[in-house]
């Protein structure tokens, strides 16, 4: 039954992207040929190829959004998923469209136009797409639109589970209970929901209740029932979900990959790869450019500064470690004496001798670390990671902190999350590995400008920067 009003749901979107498809032809139309013409056009197209050219667009947008699954089930997906998704099924489209105009006539259809439409249907789309979502979820809060699930297990992450169906009420999943492998679980809770029986008991549970999907949540010792529940739930339409037990010990961007139509479960991965990485590079391109013309004549007056009051030169290098846990010369304004680790090298502490007097203005208002831009234009640090370290101290902190080595799976950065939440200087190294994981896990440019804005408006003043 679920099934049938999925598949007439999906029709409707179907014939909805259609519309706002039609709909943005004929506004890009509109803009382009309307009156009084805006962009001078030696002659209208032809209305027999208008119409071909739109009707390939209402045929082509809906091929290309169901082959990037934007036609499945996307509970489980955020708004901002749904928009890139379109985004892509959208470039997919206008690029396709663009080089099938070419069999129209002799010279490309409208640029203007199609350029337009591409534009427009994007936006049509994804508006759409996002009220809609919004729309659905506050009925799912209301217990509308719902999907029943049985869970097959009773313990920590069958708990783990529930936990996460009761957070994320706008899904629309409702458990209706939790089977478990022994019976003398059954009659008590896991968060909450009743242990309604045991495995034994799953035929009789999904002939006797309205389930819609099971979710195996039993531990790697009970795998063992796994052949029998899929031939028990083979003889009926349920979908069969498996939360893998192993993912207790994944540790970065742990999830599931096909390997040649093998699935693989990953345990440590980074997502700041492919598209991503190249977006992160551009940002930072843009960015470290942008600032080094900007603060140029400062950069240059803070020279004179530290040449003018102390002995040495006005850089000074440092060996840091950075992505790959592979090193490279980070540059700073010299804020200490030249001979400062001659006993050799300790963390700065407050009211440190070694400073210099110009210096420790530098180190508390963080100017000492502009010079970073050089080492972020050529691609040995990023605007916004992990603050790198020493390998002196790596090699310390490595054997007492777990998964430290973990923050070296992205480029190390200028300003990161533990630093606009206060971890500086002679702070927690632990809660500043917790924060690096974090923002590694959970990477995006917007989370980058996020940071880079609070850098900018509250971050350069520091009382733990000496």
């Amino acid at each position: 039954m679920f099934k049938r009003h999925n598949q007439l749901f999906t029709a409707l979107r179907v014939l909805l992207d259609m519309l706002l498809v039609g709909a943005a032809f004929w506004a890009a139309y509109a803009l382009r040929f309307g009156s009084p013409r805006t962009w001078p056009y030696p002659e209208l197209p032809r209305p027999v190829e208008t119409l071909i050219v739109a009707s390939l667009a209402l045929i082509i947008w809906p091929l290309s959004l169901r082959a990037l699954g934007l036609y499945r089930p996307q509970r489980q997906k955020t708004p901002l998923d749904e928009v890139f998704g379109v985004f892509k099924a959208t470039l997919v489209a206008g690029l396709l469209l663009v080089a099938l105009t070419y069999f129209i006539r002799e010279s490309r259809y409208s640029r203007g136009t199609l350029a337009l439409f591409t534009a427009l249907s994007f936006v049509g789309i994804s508006l759409a797409r996002v009220f809609f979502k919004e729309v659905l979820q506050a009925l799912r809060r209301r217990g509308y639109n719902l999907r029943y699930v049985l869970v097959l297990g009773a313990g920590r992450l069958a708990r783990q589970v529930m936990e996460q169906i009761d957070l994320h009420r706008e899904l629309g999943f409702r458990p209706v209970g939790c089977l478990s492998v022994t019976r003398k679980r059954v009659g008590t809770s896991v968060a909450g929901v009743e242990v309604v029986g045991t495995i034994r008991d799953l035929r009789g549970m999904l002939e006797g209740r309205s389930v819609d999907q099971v979710l195996v949540a039993l531990p790697s010792r009970s795998m063992h029932h796994l052949p029998r529940i899929m031939e028990v739930c083979a003889d009926t339409t349920v979908d069969v979900k498996l939360v893998p037990d192993v993912y207790q010990y994944a540790t970065l961007f742990g999830g599931l990959e096909e390997f040649g139509g093998l699935p693989i479960v990953n345990l440590q991965s980074t997502g700041v790869l492919g598209i991503n990485a190249i977006a992160k590079r551009t940002f930072d391109l843009v960015f470290s450019g942008l600032f080094l013309l900007l603060l140029s004549p400062l950069l240059a007056a803070i020279a004179i500064l530290v040449k003018a009051t102390s002995r040495g030169p006005v850089l000074y290098a440092q060996e840091r470690v950075g992505l790959d846990g592979k090193p490279f010369r980070m540059l700073k304004f010299r804020t200490m004496r030249a001979d400062a680790e001659a006993q050799g090298p300790r963390f700065a502490q407050d009211r440190d001798p070694r400073v210099t007097a110009i210096g420790a203005w530098l180190r508390h208002t963080s100017i000492d670390e502009l010079p970073q831009l050089w080492n972020v234009l050529f691609g040995d640090m990023s605007l916004v990671g992990p603050r790198p370290e020493r390998p002196v101290f790596i090699d310390q902190f490595r054997r007492r902190i777990p998964r430290y080595q973990l923050r070296h799976m992205v480029k190390s950065g200028m300003t990161g999350w533990a630093q606009i939440h206060g971890l500086r200087g002679n702070t927690s190294i632990q809660k500043r590995v917790e924060y690096d994981l974090y923002y590694i896990e959970h990477w995006s440019l917007l989370l980058d400008l996020k940071i880079l804005a609070r850098t900018l408006a509250f971050g350069f003043l520091s009382r733990n920067a000496y």
